[in-house]
């Protein structure tokens, strides 16, 4: 009985994180933009140069799923995020997704209600 309800449970949860990330990528068709949430001072992840362009790993990722997404990878707004702001923004919907320094644990899997899709970076910790 237990092993139902967990299961079912799972199930539910999965079938809800879909329609969201579904809702997700409609919203942004409907703008034709994608909202990108990321760190500014981490060279070679994502920082805007001097001239304002944005380069880095974590920016090219970014431009990656406008791409699929959109057709066009530079259909894409960088949003400079904190580490105290970056997870209000995605729950809030400022930005669609962050593509940053966050370390994926299991209270923010649980507590935050967000979808860590996969870990992209691994630093040793």
């Amino acid at each position: 009985m237990k092993k139902s309800v967990f299961f079912g449970a799972l199930a539910a949860t999965t079938l809800v994180a879909g329609m969201a990330s579904a809702a997700t990528i409609d919203d942004v068709k409907a703008r034709g933009e994608l909202l990108c949430g990321s760190s500014t001072g981490l060279t070679g992840f994502g920082a805007p140069d001097a001239s304002g362009n944005w380069t880095g790993f974590d920016v090219d990722l970014c431009r990656a799923i406008a791409a699929a997404v959109l057709g066009d990878a530079t259909k894409v707004k960088f949003v400079p995020l904190t580490g105290e702001t970056r997870f209000t923004a995605l729950q809030s919907g400022e930005v669609d997704l962050l593509a940053r320094n966050s370390t994926w644990t299991m209270s923010r899997d649980s507590e935050l209600a967000l979808d860590f899709v996969a870990v992209n970076y691994y630093d040793g910790q």
